[in-house]
């Protein structure tokens, strides 16, 4: 059985979709925008200030599905230039410090609110 997994402290899903799913031991979580919870604008910085929201927020909804960034398997980084990918990269190195998770990063076109990245994973669950 599939369960919706939702975050306070996670922006709220722009649209019919879920912050993540779980189902058995397995977390899917969409892919989250450089967005603070409670509001509807991106964070003010560049790529880097994006990235570390994206990330915080990703955690958000992963301890709200009962995971931790220690789960993750794999994540997708969506980037809307991939001149921005060694800053993003540095960021991303602070949440996975060790055991990296396994990954794809795609350049895009563009990305809702004009973001310039987002980045959705999937984990185990440990509760």
């Amino acid at each position: 059985m599939k369960t919706v997994v939702s975050s306070a402290e996670a922006p709220a899903a722009i649209g019919p979709y879920s912050q993540a799913i779980a189902i058995e031991q397995l977390l899917f979580c969409s892919g989250q925008l450089p967005i603070a919870a409670g509001t509807e604008d991106l964070v003010a910085g560049d790529i880097r200030a994006q990235a570390r929201q994206v990330l915080e927020n990703l955690g958000s909804v992963l301890r709200a599905g009962g995971s931790s960034y220690e789960q993750v398997v794999k994540t997708t980084v969506f980037l809307t230039d991939l001149n921005d990918f060694a800053a993003m990269n540095a960021v991303y190195g602070e949440f996975f410090p060790n055991a990296f998770p396994a990954r794809s990063t795609i350049q895009v076109a563009a990305l809702l609110k004009g973001a310039k990245v987002e980045i959705d994973a999937i984990a185990r669950k440990t509760s």
